[in-house]
């Protein structure tokens, strides 16, 4: 199917259907957003004279829906500009417009009735061949598209997005009976693609594959509580982060998303699913009905199994569900030996055998839990589906989990898996045993780069398909490595493009990683054609190691720190004038030194989830590794432009001072940060690499030549200095910022004025960088300072004084 999506229309506004349309308007698409029309006028529209004829009201549930969006943390739209890209109208008025559009989704209230009747009227005024679907947690799909015409039904499927829509990846793609296999194909990978999803083809099952082995894990974990009589705090410790699961782990989560949508889907697999093994799993235990009955709902009504009070000092205190006594108390640590063995594993997927062998409660969970979900998931298949690592993928997707099931069962062992099962009195299904009598011992292996896995009805190891548009780290990482040592691996990734992955502890950047880099572009200058800078990491790095300065500060080890900053800025400097091209590949938390590598870089190509800024305020110092004088540089340019210099200059110093961090890399261009037609930004994070790799290939095709260093970079000495210390007096005078802030901004004044020269100069870019590092030592001598960096490594938050 070749079929181009320049505009869809989403039917219903909700939290859901909003977040729908954001995002594809994210991705550059138009979206007409249509919702019913009020009953009546509210007594304000009454009041200024409007009647249910105004477009005003007819249009007021899909606009304040649609504001309340725009409004929501964390945003659902990379840039407030793109809501331009958003029409919003109503089912009356507008529906004949869905007649324009390439794909209508239906994102009403979950009633099989309703979307009926919704569909009817879509189809009076759909296009033949427009694509038709509904985003569903759980109908059944086969009945919705009931009694329409064959052409709505070969285009009509499910396709159920994840809330909220833009952070979450998983894309179920649910076919109905007649659903045309060229539509199923053609969704798929424009969910991949374009929206940047995983794209999982579902079985038309109850809560499909993501909710029902979600809701199953949750309903287990409710039930394994009480047996095991543990506290909220301890289940939460015990599901987080150190087993690759958000910070929210498990109640908190349920707290956010809603108890009541959590019953919803697990009563309906209850009363579909009347053949689960596990059927009587997906009863309610009495704690969580009595939260129901008494609405403790989560976030939405202001409790569940967490709530949020004001003690006598008016300051928020946090009380946890007693689930034994069912009354609020004040939070209690949790604490396990085993999870102290995992401290120093850095690797989650490492850590799971050590967690499984734990001789305290902890381990008693980990074995309980994991043996239940391991039977659970095996017998899935292939009802929900008939790949394993579909599973896998809807789990990482949906639920944000590091590792899927099968992943987890590999990383304890298949033996140790079935003995886990085998103790919950469970039995895993036969196809296991019969991959066992096979002699194959796990259910994914790497070759040649690739992943295979275990396909059930062939007996055999296949590749998972789909994986030629990326690059995976963890399949190459040995097998292609170049150069290693304590902070980077160099790998080849072919075509004559190196990668230098970090590998220090929250990807910082030490004296390790700099020599690794340097490393990595004297390999790329002498036998290769380009290099990327790029990891798969949760991050692509918080900035410089600033334990390292902290301890060099503290020891007055001013030479030391002198050398390691400067290290710092020449490897900068080597990135932009290196003789190959340089791509850095930044995603996640991109801040400090992560930030200023980035922007040293040929060229950047941005995850669109990167929040990235120059945050070295917070610790007290001024950017010291290129930042400040790469932002008088990129003032300079626009000065060339015709803009204000003044204006110009004091935005730049503005975003350093505020310590701004882009909520998306569409946010970065307007902090100059990322440069229009230069870098780009994919929205999908695992197709980054491949795309980075094809840039720096292109460069290096295209005949790329080293660039010779600036010395052309406008800075206006006194005229500049000035306003700034104007400003920063005023703003200290008036109690926004402390003695300490206005030092620091003081200094970051100097630097980006290129000094106290008596009229505007042209410099070289050292010189600027020469200002910057003796800023910066001259910063870290400050008391304040100390205590900021001292701050910052104990709780990871910035201080301000």
């Amino acid at each position: 199917m070749n079929k181009h999506i320049k505009k869809v229309a989403v039917i219903g506004s909700g939290i859901m259907g909003s977040g729908i349309a954001c995002h594809f308007a994210n991705i550059g698409v138009e979206v007409l957003l249509l919702d019913i029309v009020p009953r009546e006028p509210t007594d304000q529209e009454k009041a200024k004279g409007f009647s249910l004829t105004d477009k005003v009201v007819r249009n007021r549930l899909v606009n304040d829906a649609l504001a309340a969006a725009l409004k929501s943390k964390p945003s659902p739209i990379y840039h407030k500009d793109f809501a331009q890209r958003i029409t919003t109208g109503n089912l009356e008025d507008d529906i004949a417009k869905v007649g324009g559009v390439d794909w209508i989704i239906e994102v009403v209230v979950e009633r099989l009735d309703i979307k009926k009747q919704v569909f009817e009227n879509l189809e009076k005024h759909r296009t033949p061949g427009t694509l038709i679907t509904s985003n569903t947690s759980g109908i059944p799909i086969q009945f919705m598209s009931e009694g329409r015409s064959e052409d709505f039904q070969e285009h009509f499927c499910g396709t159920h997005f994840f809330n909220p829509a833009r952070y979450l990846k998983l894309f179920e793609i649910i076919p109905g009976p007649k659903t045309s296999p060229a539509v199923l194909e053609f969704l798929n990978g424009y969910g991949e693609q374009f929206l940047g999803k995983t794209s999982v083809v579902a079985k038309d099952t109850p809560a499909f594959i993501g909710n029902r082995i979600g809701i199953f894990s949750i309903q287990s974990l409710f039930h394994t509580v009480k047996e095991m009589e543990m506290t909220v705090e301890e289940v939460d410790k015990l599901t987080g982060p150190v087993i690759g699961r958000p910070k929210s782990a498990t109640f908190r989560t349920v707290d956010v998303v809603g108890l009541d949508t959590l019953v919803h889907v697990a009563n309906g697999i209850a009363e579909n699913c009347k053949e689960d093994e596990r059927h009587a799993l997906f009863a309610l235990p009495d704690f969580i009905s009595t939260m129901m009955e008494n609405k403790w709902l989560g976030s939405k009504t202001g409790q569940g199994f967490y709530k949020k009070t004001k003690n006598d000092k008016g300051k928020t205190d946090i009380l946890t569900l007693d689930l034994d006594t069912m009354d609020y108390r004040a939070k209690k640590s949790a604490k396990f030996a085993t999870l102290e063995l995992t401290k120093t594993i850095d690797k989650v997927v490492d850590r799971f055998a050590v967690l499984t062998g734990g001789k305290d409660k902890a381990g008693e969970f980990y074995r309980k839990s994991f043996g239940q979900l391991f039977a659970y998931v095996s017998h899935r298949i292939p009802e929900i589906t008939d790949q394993l690592y579909k599973i896998d993928d809807a789990m990482k997707a949906g639920f944000g989990w590091e590792h899927g099931p099968f992943q987890i069962w590999d990383a304890v062992g298949l033996e140790k898996g079935l003995e886990f099962i085998a103790a919950e009195q469970q039995e895993a299904a036969p196809w296991v045993a019969d991959m066992k009598m096979a002699g194959i011992n796990s259910f994914y292996s790497v070759k040649d780069g690739a992943t295979y896995f275990y396909d059930i009805p062939s007996k055999a190891m296949k590749k998972v398909p789909g994986q030629d548009a990326f690059i995976i780290l963890d399949n190459i990482r040995e097998s292609k490595a170049v150069f290693k040592n304590s902070g980077v691996v160099v790998q080849d990734l072919g075509d004559g493009i190196l990668n230098v992955e970090f590998q220090s502890k929250m990807n910082t950047i030490g004296g390790d990683v700099l020599a690794g880099l340097n490393k990595a572009i004297d390999l790329a200058e002498k036998d290769f054609q380009g290099l990327v800078v790029g990891n798969q990491a949760a991050n692509f790095s918080v900035g410089a190691n600033i334990g390292m300065i902290f301890m060099m500060a503290v020891e007055q080890e001013y030479d030391e720190l002198n050398m390691a900053i400067k290290m710092f800025q020449d490897s900068m400097m080597r990135m932009r004038y290196s003789a190959i091209p340089t791509v850095a590949a930044p995603h996640g938390m991109t801040l400090g030194g992560g930030c200023e590598l980035s922007l040293h870089a040929d060229k950047v190509v941005a995850a669109a989830e990167t929040y990235i800024g120059l945050v070295e305020f917070g610790v007290g110092v001024i950017p010291g590794g290129g930042g400040s004088k790469e932002f008088a540089l990129r003032a300079s340019d626009s000065f060339r432009k015709g803009d204000v210099e003044l204006n110009v200059l004091q935005e730049y110093f503005l975003t350093i001072g505020m310590a701004k961090v882009s909520t998306s890399a569409y946010e970065a261009y307007d902090l100059g940060i990322l440069q229009k037609g230069k870098d780009l930004v994919v929205v999908n994070k695992d197709r980054q690499l491949a795309t980075a790799k094809a840039h720096a290939r292109l460069m290096a095709e295209m005949g790329y030549t080293q660039p010779p260093k600036r010395k052309d970079v406008k800075v206006l000495g006194k005229q500049a200095l000035g306003m700034f210390l104007v400003g920063t007096d005023s703003m200290e005078a008036s109690n926004y910022i402390s003695e300490h802030d206005k030092k620091i901004a003081n200094k970051l004044a100097y630097v980006m004025a290129g000094g106290d020269l008596s009229e505007p100069t042209m410099v070289s870019e050292q010189y600027l960088l020469d200002l910057e590092r003796e800023a910066f030592l001259s910063l870290c001598t400050e008391r304040k300072t100390l205590e900021r960096i001292q701050h910052m490594l104990k709780t990871g938050k910035p201080l301000r004084n």
